[in-house]
């Protein structure tokens, strides 16, 4: 149950549609002065370093965040991820990666609050320990729970500014976390119908993956937007990641014509090999 750890994969290609993704989302959501509330049901330890421990082990990023660091040419929703990144590098070489939770952070205004989930022990401490640098009126934007962020959800919703941006991305190493999903989102809906939930999938050949994208892609009267990114061909037997996307519920306007002008880029700068591509489709 505990034995996934993120900071192998940090800023790899996974890492990259889904952050590029989220930071979109949260530019959306600062447009309007109301205060709003970001959730992240999976939120691991919230910042890796690059040049030493698991993430320079397998060192994915190299092939993810590594191949546009630096570039001067990429596109709005590209270049405001890589500026927020830049932020956490700021001799300008690519040592840490903001994971998911400091990427939402960075985006708060006094008004907003964060609220984070992870109940793996030691991706929860760290995660702790990254936010424990804080200030205290920063500090009083964020709560951190040792939780399971499918059940945490319940608690959070609908908040009370009554706008919301939720990021479920379970590990989906437990094949009943992709039925896990649609469940939440279901409850979600029920309790919230208008919040923006951002749902990651990984590109795996597995029937439960297959499913949970047909599943979303089918739901009665719901609005979406679907968009994956593929680096390259699935592996001949079927395992490791070759791409992932992110369902969004509520997308805000706007955000399928930025992502239209930034996933041919991506995959320009990914890609692996001749099969590399990417997909938007919506509904609603």
């Amino acid at each position: 149950m505990f034995s996934y750890r993120h900071a192998f994969h940090a800023g790899n290609h996974a890492d990259v549609l889904k952050h590029v993704v989220l930071v979109a989302l949260l530019a959306h959501f600062r447009r309007k002065e109301a205060p709003f509330l970001v959730v992240d049901t999976h939120a691991g330890a919230g910042m890796y370093a690059l040049d030493e421990g698991w993430a320079a082990q397998r060192a994915e990023f190299r092939d993810g965040v590594g191949r546009l660091w630096g570039r001067g040419d990429a596109p709005g929703p590209v270049a405001d991820w890589l500026a927020a990144v830049a932020r956490h590098n700021p001799d300008g070489a690519l040592h840490r990666y903001p994971g998911s939770p400091m990427l939402a952070f960075d985006a708060l205004r006094e008004q907003d609050r964060l609220r984070l989930f992870e109940l793996h022990p030691n991706e929860h401490r760290v995660l702790e320990a990254q936010f424990a640098r804080l200030d205290r009126a920063a500090a009083r934007r964020v709560r951190i729970e040792r939780v399971d962020g499918f059940a945490g959800l319940k608690a959070v919703l609908p908040p009370a500014s009554r706008r919301a941006l939720v990021l479920v991305d379970p590990p989906y190493e437990d094949k009943h976390d992709y039925a896990r999903v649609v469940a939440a989102l279901r409850e979600a809906l029920r309790r919230f119908a208008t919040g923006c939930y951002a749902i990651w999938y990984p590109q795996v050949r597995r029937r439960e993956a297959e499913t949970l994208v047909s599943t979303l892609e089918r739901w009665p009267e719901l609005r979406w937007l679907n968009t994956t990114l593929s680096v390259g061909r699935p592996s001949p037997g079927g395992f490791g990641l070759h791409g992932s996307g992110v369902f969004v519920v509520n997308p805000p306007f706007g955000l399928e014509a930025s992502l239209r002008s930034s996933l041919p880029y991506l995959v320009d700068a990914l890609a692996q090999d001749s099969f590399a591509a990417w997909s938007l489709r919506g509904a609603g």
